[in-house]
């Protein structure tokens, strides 16, 4: 008995420390995925004046990453339920360090839309929020909102990080030698990755299992069952309707700024304040599930993103320091503060041993919200002249994609 009392601590104490170390790989992994993707922006430039291309040719390759991604989802879901994370990582790495060298070469679009498009939106998945929800998953009950806070994050510093780095590069080497040092890199990195105790990684935490037992038991869900159930569609919708409204504004911001008045640096760097603020949004609205509860946390992000908007809107009329500044911290921080909050939901309502396969299939929401929401931000700008229906558009959607949260039962619990 007395050694029970000393070895008791001393797991718990380890398996915390083993939760940290899986958090921490999951966050780096993350600032590769998002970081990586979103670097293309910088490339796009370089890549139009070297081919002499449309610029809607252009952004077709990241439209087609975004979609790529999501679509993947449920396919990556199940690989890691069936062949565990170190299969699924290797899997990302190895497509990116692939597709990026490879991209080095390109010379016709269809060969960016094969390597970019769909190798890079393929492997940014494999090492992404699907497998990473579903490892923290395993190690984090309680606190499950805050690990996923934290690694949603990743997408502030992987801009901040990456974006910068991907201007370097290009500066110094070249667009084709700034992809070969990214395929070099993520190749480079299999080694750390591969010798990682993974068998450990997968097994879970005991503490969290028994918890998990008592809480919710794993009552059999499989993909067909969880279809059928609403709350699979109430999520499925908040994921595509919110990354609709937000991705239909994101790669618009800089130039309306631009054009309401604002110096093109100013407008630049103002948005890229989003990756900063968008820290403390996500730690914050998870804070606040646990002083307040899940439904009231999402609500509360869902208006900071309305009265960002409308502060964006505002801006047309009144350009100034304040609106702008209002915006960046309501828009800004609110950018992917659901997903920690909607992924512990979906984690705790579909528990068991296919949940990376249901889970992978509810973002399936997200991949194509976002490719249809940049593409028909696009399509209404070009239609209209004018941002008015572009942002009327944007708002229906984030309201649409908080209705779920409001009418939905599962979901009001």
């Amino acid at each position: 008995m007395h050694f029970d009392r000393i070895d008791r601590p001393t797991d718990q104490r380890s398996a915390q420390r083993t939760a940290l170390a899986i958090l921490g790989v999951c966050f780096v992994l993350s600032v590769l995925g998002r970081g990586l993707g979103e670097t293309f922006t910088v490339f796009l430039l370089p890549i139009s004046q070297s081919f002499g291309w449309d610029r809607a040719d252009v952004v077709s390759i990241y439209s087609l990453t975004s979609l790529c991604g999501g679509l993947a989802a449920p396919l990556i879901g199940r690989l890691f339920d069936r062949s565990g994370p170190r299969i699924v990582y290797t899997l990302g790495m190895l497509l990116l360090g692939g597709a990026f060298l490879a991209t080095s070469y390109a010379q016709h679009l269809w060969q960016f839309r094969l390597t970019i498009g769909l190798c890079v939106g393929f492997g940014i998945a494999c090492i992404g929020i699907v497998p990473n929800s579903i490892l923290l998953g395993r190690w984090f009950t309680k606190r499950l909102p805050t690990a996923m806070s934290v690694v949603y994050s990743a997408t502030g510093a992987g801009v901040l990080l990456l974006l910068p780095a991907a201007q370097i590069l290009i500066d110094r080497f070249g667009w084709r030698g700034a992809y070969e040092w990214f395929g070099i890199a993520m190749l480079a990195l299999l080694l750390p990755l591969l010798i990682l105790p993974w068998t450990l990684f997968a097994k879970g935490s005991g503490h969290m299992e028994k918890a998990a037992t008592a809480d919710l038991a794993d009552e059999g869900w499989t993909l067909l069952s969880a279809m059928r159930h609403h709350a699979f569609w109430a999520l499925f919708a908040t994921f595509f309707f919110t990354a609709i409204g937000m991705y239909a504004i994101s790669p618009e911001i800089v130039a309306y700024l631009i054009d309401v008045g604002f110096p093109p640096l100013q407008a630049a760097t103002a948005w890229g304040f989003s990756g900063v603020v968008l820290l403390f949004g996500m730690l914050g609205v998870s804070w606040l599930d646990g002083v307040i509860g899940r439904r009231p946390s999402v609500l509360f992000s869902y208006a900071l993103s309305i009265v960002g908007i409308i502060m964006l809107w505002l801006l047309r009329w009144y350009p100034n320091y304040f609106l702008l500044t209002g915006f960046v911290v309501c828009f800004g921080s609110m950018v992917g503060s659901r997903g920690p909050l909607i992924t512990s939901t979906a984690m705790k309502i579909f528990r068991g041993e296919r949940v990376g396969t249901i889970y992978g299939t509810i973002t399936i929401g997200s991949g194509l919200g976002s490719a249809l929401g940049s593409w028909c931000g696009g399509l209404i700008h070009d239609w209209t002249h004018s941002y008015n229906p572009l942002l009327a558009f944007a708002l229906i959607a984030v309201i649409l994609g908080m209705i779920p949260f409001l009418v939905v039962p599962a979901l009001r619990e």
